[in-house]
């Protein structure tokens, strides 16, 4: 089958469906939409040349000769519902603690899946019920964004780190002379602090450590002691955004 009728196609709605492999029985990708979508990703596997882990794998299937499995997961929705109910299952699928492998070959994560996907409950009293930050007398502290870094099943390149230590402490792009003023590195994702730093010392380097990518200026990599217990820990800085595309700020 490779489309419905027009029947079908108005008492269905907006929908959302899944892409199955018939070898074991896995989905391998979420999708939303209306009318015959749901088969037009086969479609877009035989007639096109675009190549995708998506494409590629109903490429594989096909010439096989097998058909990949469509399910139609939930129907008559809104296009608002489908949205939501399409992110829960990519969120779900893709969760690290919850799947040890890649399952789905979604490039697009789920709708708003972080400000409302998937969290531990630690992670939702910090994002609710957390204290906006107070500085501490004299000390100098430099905000550094974990965007890129925080998420070990988003980071790429550079920005994979093994732990919250190194994802913290480099490599910062900021003023030569800035640099021996800190006090403490402050990892902050979503404008929550989730790590600090104490900082002893620092050096630079044009590279990261495995010598693969080379910047455009020396960046600064900081030393010093993880502090779990800190008082900055958890709290809210949305008082102190980072610049248009920045991923650093200095308080004072």
């Amino acid at each position: 089958m490779n489309k419905f009728s027009n029947k079908s196609i108005e008492e269905l709605g907006f929908y959302v469906y899944s892409l199955v492999d018939p070898r074991d029985g896995k989905i391998f990708y979420i999708g939303k939409g209306c009318g015959n979508r749901v088969f037009q990703h086969c479609e877009a596997a035989l007639q096109g040349d675009e190549v995708s882990l998506k494409l590629n794998l109903i490429r594989e299937i096909i010439s096989l000769g097998l058909q990949v499995e469509h399910y139609i997961l939930r129907h008559k929705l809104s296009e608002k519902e489908a949205f939501q109910i399409e992110s829960v299952l990519i969120d779900f699928l893709t969760y690290p603690k919850f799947n040890t492998e890649q399952i789905l070959t979604n490039i697009v994560s789920g709708h708003h899946q972080w400000d409302e996907g998937i969290k531990t409950v630690d992670e939702i009293n910090a994002i609710y019920d957390c204290e906006r930050i107070k500085i501490n007398n004299n000390e100098h502290l430099l905000l550094v964004s974990l965007n890129r870094s925080f998420d070990d099943a988003k980071a790429q390149g550079v920005y994979q780190r093994i732990n919250i230590y190194e994802k913290t402490r480099q490599y910062w792009a900021i003023a030569k002379s800035r640099a021996a003023e800190i006090d403490y590195v402050l990892g902050v994702y979503h404008g929550i602090v989730r790590s600090v730093i104490k900082v002893d010392s620092y050096d630079w380097t044009f590279y990261d450590e495995e010598k693969k990518v080379r910047f455009n200026k020396e960046r600064c990599c900081f030393h010093g002691t993880l502090i779990a217990d800190s008082p900055y820990l958890n709290k809210d800085v949305s008082d102190y955004p980072f610049g248009s595309g920045g991923a650093i700020r200095y308080i004072p």
